[in-house]
């Protein structure tokens, strides 16, 4: 198999270590390099001392993208900043290649569509990269809600906060995309995958509005706390969902609660626990994944891309299914620049 890497920071990394763990010497792995840096970055987002990237992982690197495609790399990943994934993909898709695309989709919807007909006319695959929908904690209350264990949803509350100048320690936390606007950095954005949970467990909301902006110290041009509110209508009635994201949380926090009639389910992303409560406060189920590491979500992700390489399942996260994420993302983005309410008209699958 020969797989072409776009992008070799931490998550490109990330990508290319997890993809000689499961394959070792049958992956012939390409390297399209655009600033050229060298540095190794470990698992726990250090510097290796003294050891080139290229070399650690025989990476057979190309300065020339039209060149490295040219080698007919069976799958692309496409790991570079958000603002410049399009361009990629879509030169990747005409040339028959397989697609990987690290979230979010893109910073705006310009070439989106145009994207989505390229794959869907191909028949390629395509995966966007969502890890946590492979968390286990997630994983259980999909299934739950499935089971409509605490009845009819009332209600629900999500919250992700992390300090940004603590994420990686080998680089100026003002220099990476996620401060950016002109890389599509932002914390709606870079934190979408609370977005792409919610809209995995519930679907698309009818609208969705915004507060927040860059209200830290941080030096960054983005937005760094987004409070977001979405009404969904579920059988006739108002759901209301509430998200709070932000870059500024010491200690980091990353929870979900869900509201039912019949009870509440109480998640914890940081302590790996899930616990149900039924109508009278009583706890009925208590779920913990101590011990699971992190790496595992993108061992797992990256298992299913290479099954659904091998026509052995369906792709979880479609370009499609990114999109839908994405626009939810503009949309909370719109209303937080407008103040006003932004709708999410359904739009034909």
């Amino acid at each position: 198999m020969k797989i072409l890497m776009v992008g070799l920071g931490g998550i490109g990394q990330r990508h290319v270590r997890n993809l000689r763990a499961l394959l070792g010497s049958d992956v012939d792995i390409l390297a399209y390099r655009v600033r050229r840096l060298s540095q190794t970055i470990t698992d726990q987002l250090s510097i290796e001392a003294a050891v080139e990237v290229e070399e650690k992982y025989n990476l057979h690197v190309y300065y020339d993208l039209d060149e490295a495609l040219e080698q007919k790399p069976e799958a692309v990943f496409i790991c570079n900043p958000s603002s410049l994934h399009m361009p990629i993909a879509i030169k990747a898709a005409r040339a028959g290649c397989h697609l990987f695309i690290e979230k979010p989709l893109s910073h705006n919807e310009e070439q989106v569509q145009d994207l989505i007909d390229l794959i869907e006319s191909q028949h390629l695959v395509s995966l966007v990269g969502y890890q946590m929908r492979f968390h286990p904690c997630l994983r259980r209350l999909h299934s739950l809600l499935q089971q409509q264990a605490v009845g009819r949803v009332l209600a629900v509350r999500a919250e992700v906060g992390e300090f940004l100048p603590g994420w990686h320690k080998y680089e100026d936390y003002r220099q990476i995309y996620a401060s950016r606007q002109e890389l599509g950095g932002g914390v709606i954005l870079t934190q979408i995958h609370e977005l792409d949970y919610i809209y995995w467990l519930f679907g698309l909301p009818k609208r969705i509005f915004a507060l927040g902006g860059h209200l830290s110290n941080l030096e960054i041009n983005v937005e760094d706390t987004a409070s977001i509110l979405m009404e969904y209508i579920v059988k006739g009635r108002q759901m209301p969902v509430h998200l709070h994201q932000d870059f500024v949380q010491r200690p980091p926090s990353r929870t979900c609660q869900i509201i039912g009639d019949e009870g509440k389910i109480l998640v914890d992303l940081h302590a790996l626990t899930v616990n149900v409560f039924d109508g009278r406060g009583s706890l009925t189920e208590a779920n913990s994944y101590e011990g699971f590491q992190r790496n595992q979500l993108f061992l797992d992700e990256l298992k299913h891309f290479l099954e659904c390489l091998q026509g052995k399942t369906a792709p979880l996260v479609t370009v499609r299914d990114g999109a839908q994420s994405l626009r939810m993302a503009l949309a909370a983005k719109e209303s937080l620049a407008t103040g006003q309410l932004t709708e999410l008209m359904r739009q034909p699958s």
